[in-house]
C-alpha cells in the first residue's frame, strides 16, 4: 500500500522510465472522438432505468482496446486493470472509483455485435488518420491470415449437414447449452499441410505506415481471392501487392479496368518453373509486401491474433474488428510519437 501522492507518483515515474506505450496513446488519441458511435452500445446495453447507472462508454471501450493489445481474457483484463498501476492511469481511474467486471465487459461488447460497431469505430478512426496527415501512402497490400477458435467435436454427419447449409435445423436439434457451445459458422481448412478451424481476416495494408485500411471476417476456408476486389481502398498509388493466391488473368484484368497497376507473386507450376526474369520480379515484390508481414508479427506477437476464443461469426466480426483497431490506434501512436 502506497503511503501517500508522492509514492504513487514516484511509482508512475518508474514506469515511465521504463517506457509506458499507453502514456504515448492517450497522449496522441482524443478518445472523444469515438463517443457519438459508442453512446448507442451503452443504450442497447441497459435495458432498464433501474440498478447502477452504466459506465462511461469511452471507459468500456479503452478496455476493449487494452483487452486486445495485450490478448486478455474478460476475466484477466478485470484482475490486470485492478492490479497494474499502468492500466489505472491509462483508463483515468483512482483508487476509489469503481472497475467494470468481467460480466460488464463482455456485455459491453456483446452489445456491439448488432450493427457490428467494431467496424463504425475502424472506419471512424480511419477517416481520422486520413484527415489528419496519414493518407494511405505508395500502394497497397492484401493479404490474410487464419484466426482459430475452439474446434468443435460434432459427428461426421452433423459436419455435413453445417457444410451443407443446414446448421439451423442441426442447432434446433441439440440442446440450448449444447447449442450456445457450439460454432456453427467456422470452418476447417488446409494451410501449409497444417489443418485449422475457425476464421480469416483479410487485410488491406497501406504501404507507406503499414496501417490496416480496410479488413474483412469470413470462415477459414473462403479463398483469399475471393475478398481481394473488396479489401481495395483510396490511395496516393496505384500499386496493389498480393502473393500468389491472389493471382488470375481475371484480377490483373480487373485490376486494369479499376486503374489500379497489379503486383501479383507469380507461382511455377508442374512443368513449368518460372524464369530468371520471373523470380527476380518476385523478389522485388516480395520487398515491399513484407510489410504486411510485420503487421501479422505484430498482431502474433502480441495481441495473439492467431486465436480467438468466441463463438459465431458476429462475435468473431467484433473481435478482429476490435484488434485491428487496437493495432491501428497502437501504430498511430507510434507514428505521431516520431517512431517509423
Amino acid at each position: 500500500m502506497f503511503k501517500g501522492l508522492f509514492d504513487l507518483q514516484s511509482r508512475l515515474q518508474k514506469i515511465d522510465a521504463n517506457g509506458d506505450p499507453l502514456v504515448v496513446l492517450n497522449q496522441v488519441v482524443n478518445w472523444e472522438l469515438f463517443r457519438p458511435d459508442l453512446e448507442p452500445v451503452r443504450d442497447r446495453e441497459r435495458k432498464s432505468p433501474a440498478g447502477r447507472k452504466p459506465y462511461d462508454p469511452v471507459l468500456m471501450f479503452k478496455i476493449l482496446v487494452l483487452q486486445s493489445l495485450y490478448n486478455l481474457s474478460d476475466d484477466r483484463v478485470e484482475q490486470q486493470i485492478l492490479d497494474r498501476l499502468s492500466f489505472h492511469r491509462f483508463l483515468g481511474l483512482t483508487f476509489g472509483d469503481s472497475v467494470p467486471d468481467a460480466k460488464t465487459i463482455w456485455s459491453f461488447r456483446e452489445s456491439m455485435n448488432a450493427d457490428d460497431r467494431a467496424r463504425i469505430l475502424f472506419d471512424k478512426f480511419d477517416a481520422f488518420l486520413r484527415d489528419n496527415g496519414f493518407q494511405a501512402r505508395k500502394g497497397q497490400i492484401v493479404d490474410a491470415a487464419i484466426v482459430e477458435v475452439p474446434k468443435q467435436r460434432n459427428t461426421r454427419e452433423e459436419n455435413d449437414r453445417i457444410k451443407n447449409g443446414e446448421a439451423e435445423k442441426v442447432r434446433v436439434e441439440w440442446t440450448p447449452a449444447k447449442a450456445a457451445q457450439k460454432d456453427t459458422d467456422a470452418r476447417w481448412t488446409k494451410k501449409s499441410g497444417k489443418t485449422f478451424f475457425g476464421y480469416k481476416h483479410h487485410n488491406d495494408v497501406d504501404v507507406k505506415h503499414k496501417i490496416v485500411r480496410n479488413y474483412s471476417v469470413t470462415p477459414a476456408n473462403v479463398h483469399d481471392s475471393n475478398e481481394f476486389a473488396k479489401l481495395l481502398t483510396d490511395n496516393t498509388s496505384a500499386d496493389v501487392y498480393a502473393d500468389s493466391a491472389y493471382r488470375s488473368t481475371w484480377h490483373e484484368a480487373l485490376l486494369g479496368v479499376l486503374g489500379w497497376r497489379p503486383h501479383l507473386q507469380r507461382k511455377g507450376t508442374r512443368g513449368r518453373e518460372l524464369d530468371e526474369r520471373e523470380k527476380q520480379g518476385n523478389r522485388t515484390r516480395a520487398k515491399v509486401r513484407a510489410r504486411v508481414e510485420h503487421v501479422f508479427g505484430a498482431m502474433r506477437q502480441r495481441m495473439g491474433d492467431t486465436v480467438i476464443r468466441t463463438i459465431g461469426i458476429v462475435r468473431a466480426r467484433t473481435k478482429v474488428g476490435l484488434r485491428h483497431l487496437a493495432y491501428n490506434l497502437s501504430r498511430y501512436a507510434l507514428l505521431a510519437g516520431g517512431g517509423v
